[in-house]
């Protein structure tokens, strides 16, 4: 469960990593106004998703025909070399590029997800999976933390870190550094992981037989007229547009001018929110959620998590309001709740998909869960950078002013999650 665990931290670090764009680019000087900075990072994070959904399908396949450790193999030696590569742009385009590539080359979720429920007996598959995207879910908040501490050594370390050195003409290779190298040695260890996709063959005339239901019913048409794989897909792309949305604009807006509506938060201020997050979602996710999923199911407990979630984004405007320590104490309080609610919808739809298909199809039904939310996470970024530098324009609006507009916006998106959970448009096969 441990290296799951890894593998899934390293499939959502990337996509964290991409608010680093919103320093990026106003050193790039691509935007001509401070709120237009929102609109050109967001397409540095949606390039990462155009990526991989181009390829997530295709992976999948690779996983259930030759197995789900070469394809993670080469997804972990793609953020070694991609990931280091983004730290050294020095343009708007190369920043682009390099995110593209890390996505097109990078199969991880998918096959890590089936890996998980290879691995583990069905008493345990919600352990297993809440570690998933768990892991994932911290991965989203490490990754602006470890920005948010190392970005630009030259001016937080004058004494330690030249401006003329490498870190100095490079602010943002520091961080790309530290998750290049622990992917590194990830990748060393990934060597003696152990293959899954023919773990439960146990003996000859089972095996013949299920090549034979595999031949029968194997082609990707097949995974497409599985309505409870495709429904539960549906349910998590849309969850998964809130949420990267979400993740885009939280970073963003904190970070913004209070004349604007935001908290005027430096890199440093959100590192440490997002880091105090990252142990309360841990803590929840490990010690709690396979309880309460017991109890209630992974659909009703998505269900709460969604309608909870709208009340507490329509509070996060007001939040501003605050200061001192009031401030500090409610935003570190709602971040951690709300990113403890969106990653039980995930784990909830992560069960509901692979317990909608068998083994034999397992890679390539995420596969396609990882291309449908990909395009999703892709219009997520840029949309939600576009709609929050467009919100902050709009600070004198009698409807929804400023802020309030773009958490509106996510609302109406999680309120759209929470209808497609309910009969007839989800089906499934085991709750």
């Amino acid at each position: 469960m441990f290296g799951c665990s890894l593998f899934a931290w390293l499939e959502g670090y990337p996509l964290a990593e991409d608010w680093l764009p919103l320093l990026k680019v106003r050193d790039f000087n691509i935007a001509e106004k401070e709120e237009d900075i929102s609109y050109y990072a967001g397409f540095v994070g949606s390039s990462y998703m155009i990526g991989r959904a181009l390829t997530s399908v295709f992976w999948g396949v690779v996983a259930d025909r030759y197995g789900r450790k070469p394809v993670i193999l080469l997804g972990t030696s793609t953020v070694v070399i991609f990931n280091t590569l983004f730290g050294f742009s020095v343009n708007y385009w190369m920043a682009i590029t390099t995110r593209f590539f890390l996505g097109f080359l990078n199969g991880l979720l998918g096959p890590v997800k089936a890996y998980a429920c290879e691995l583990f007996p069905d008493r345990y598959q919600a352990l297993a999976l809440s570690s998933i995207s768990t892991s994932w879910g911290i991965g989203l908040i490490i990754g602006p933390a470890l920005g948010g501490f190392l970005a630009q050594p030259a001016e937080k370390f004058p004494s330690l870190v030249s401006s003329d050195s490498l870190f100095g003409r490079f602010p943002y290779l520091l961080p790309c550094l530290c998750i290049s190298f622990f992917a590194l040695i990830v990748t060393i260890a990934s060597f003696w992981i152990p293959e899954t996709l023919h773990l439960h063959k146990k003996n000859e005339l089972e095996s013949a037989e299920e090549e034979r239901d595999e031949k029968k019913d194997s082609s990707l048409m097949s995974l497409f007229k599985n309505w409870p794989l495709m429904s539960s897909i549906i349910v998590y792309c849309v969850f998964s547009l809130h949420d990267m949305a979400y993740t885009e604009i939280f970073s963003l807006w904190v970070e913004s001018p209070k004349s604007l509506g935001g908290l005027n938060y430096s890199t440093g201020d959100v590192g440490t929110v997002l880091s105090i997050t990252g142990v309360g979602l841990l803590l929840f996710q490990t010690a709690l959620y396979p309880v309460v999923e017991k109890i209630f199911g992974p659909i009703v407990v998505a269900r709460i998590s969604g309608v909870l979630s709208i009340p507490l984004l329509t509070a996060y405007p007001y939040i501003a309001l605050l200061s001192g320590f009031m401030l500090t104490f409610t935003l570190n309080a709602a971040s951690i709740v709300k990113n403890v609610l969106s990653v039980s919808i995930i784990t909830g739809t992560f069960m509901l998909q692979n317990t909608a298909v068998d083994q034999h199809q397992r890679g390539a039904a995420n596969g396609i869960a990882m291309t449908l939310q990909s395009i999703c996470k892709a219009i997520g970024p840029a949309c939600g950078g576009a709609l929050l530098s467009w919100s902050l324009k709009r600070q004198n609006a009698a409807f929804l002013p400023g802020a309030q507009m773009i958490f509106f916006i996510l609302n109406v998106i999680e309120g759209l999650g929470i209808l497609l959970t309910f009969k007839p448009f989800l089906i499934t096969n085991h709750y």
